[in-house]
Formats: C-alpha cells, structure tokens, sequence
C-alpha cells in the first residue's frame, strides 16, 4: 500500500500542476472577458447617455424651432397689418387727389362750355306768346 501511495503521489504532481496551469488559465480567460465586458457596458453607456443626451438636444430644438415659428407667425402678422393701414392711408389720400383732380376737370370743361356756347337770345316778356288752353270739342258743340 506504501508502494501505491508513492506510486500516486509521483503521478499526481504532474497532474496537479496541470490543474493548477488550467485554473490559473481559467482565471485569466475570465479575467479578461470580465473586463471585456466591463468595456463593453461601459460603451454601451456612454452611448445611451449620448443618445439620451441627443434626444433631449432635439427636443430642445424643436422646442426652440416651434416657439421661433410662433414669435416669426406674430411678428408678420404685426407687419403685414401695419402694412395695410398704411396703404389704405395712402388710397384714402390718393382718393381725395383724384377728386380734386376731376372737380378742377369738371370746372375747367364747364367753364370752356360756357366760353364757346353760343349767346342766349335777350328775352322780352311782352314778346312772349301766351298760352291758351284749348277746350275739349265736346263743350263747344254743345253736346
């Protein structure tokens, strides 16, 4: 039995060293795939942090985006109505230089009327002929 216990205990340092070699390899195989994967998630991180990030940007942009529109919507709609008081100011006073200019045409085409209309005839009142009303025929013939 002492023969076998010697026999076992020169095979077996062979063994255990190669047991020792590949847990001490394991270690390291998993060593590494841990930081691996700790490289990994810290990616994977700093990505959705990005992303997360970008979104909230864009939202803001958008927002931003949406309140420009509105002030830019107001701002023309301030314009374009001071625009149009301001062309109906200039119509009104366009209106009233036009009808100057024709009352000034009116007088000038009735004051050349009245330059080459021919004289009216002095009238004489006693010369005037009388008007008489006729009678119905029916009264005279006596019916």
């Amino acid at each position: 039995m002492l023969e076998l216990i010697d026999q076992l205990r020169v095979a077996v340092p062979p063994e255990v060293a190669q047991a020792r070699r590949i847990t001490e390899e394991a270690g390291r195989i998993t060593e590494r795939a841990r930081e691996e994967g700790d490289a990994v998630v810290a990616r994977a991180q700093e990505q959705a942090a990005r992303m997360l990030e970008e979104r909230e940007l864009v939202q803001m942009a958008k927002q931003r985006a949406t309140e420009i529109i509105e002030t830019s919507t107001r701002e023309a709609a301030e314009i374009r109505r001071g625009a149009d008081e301001y062309a109906a100011g200039v119509l009104i006073r366009l209106e009233g230089e036009c009808i100057k200019a024709l009352t000034s045409i009116k007088r000038g085409i009735d004051m050349l009327d009245e330059r080459y209309r021919p004289p009216r005839p002095a009238v004489d009142d006693d010369a005037l002929p009388i008007e008489v009303e006729a009678e119905p025929l029916e009264s005279i013939a006596g019916t």
